[in-house]
């Protein structure tokens, strides 16, 4: 019996200046609002494989078991 995941989608847009913060220790967390309209607040460290000199930017796909663990972030 495989276990059952839950996906949401969202789109994240965060300047560099922004993504900054987090590097000095002033945020450990990026807020999103999911496609789906719920709220969600994510580890910012997840966020660092998509970090680009502009920022982070893109639609992402978040995938979490039945017990909310987190399993996988993609930028789709």
């Amino acid at each position: 019996m495989g276990a059952t995941l839950a996906v949401i989608t969202f789109h994240l847009d965060i300047s560099t200046t922004d993504f900054l913060r987090y590097y000095q220790g002033q945020a450990s967390s990026v807020s999103v609002i999911a496609d789906d309209g719920r709220r969600l607040r994510l580890p910012a460290i997840r966020f660092r494989p998509f970090l680009e000199r502009t920022g982070v930017h893109g639609r992402f796909r978040l995938e979490f078991d039945a017990n909310n663990k987190f399993i996988s972030l993609t930028r789709i």
